[in-house]
């Protein structure tokens, strides 16, 4: 692609960047995408790329990216909300008005328990294998 007729469509990162440069290539519209700034990302060892970046598609194709990135959820529009689904198992949403903090000495007491349990299992596994 030519330089000057690049527009900028979207920033991402990680799965959501491959997310969308996959559905605008799939869809046969060119792509480019270039990072934000340098920034260090874990590719070597996880084989994924965690950098933050910006989408670039030609000028003649920015409408039909940009329908198609909506389509696919990765632009909201204004006054759109998002949709909280139940899920597979049925699990009802958690509102952040029924969320209680849990007093300190009931924190530290299960902090204590869970960590008395965990060298417990520790040690059954290293005495069993024996």
């Amino acid at each position: 692609m030519e330089e000057k007729t690049l527009k900028f469509l979207i920033t991402a990162s990680g799965f959501e960047l491959e997310r969308i440069r996959t559905a605008l290539t799939d869809n046969g519209i060119p792509n480019d995408s270039r990072p934000q700034k340098r920034n260090f990302s874990a590719k070597a060892v996880t084989g994924v790329d965690n950098s933050v970046q910006d989408i670039y598609v030609a000028a003649d194709d920015y409408d039909k990216a940009y329908d198609l990135c909506v389509g696919i959820g990765a632009i909201k529009l204004e006054g759109e909300e998002e949709i909280i689904s139940d899920g597979a198992d049925g699990a009802e949403a958690f509102a952040d008005d029924e969320y209680e903090e849990m007093p300190d000495g009931k924190r530290k007491a299960v902090r204590i328990i869970s960590v008395i349990l965990f060298i417990l299992i520790v040690a059954a596994v290293i005495f069993g294998t024996d």
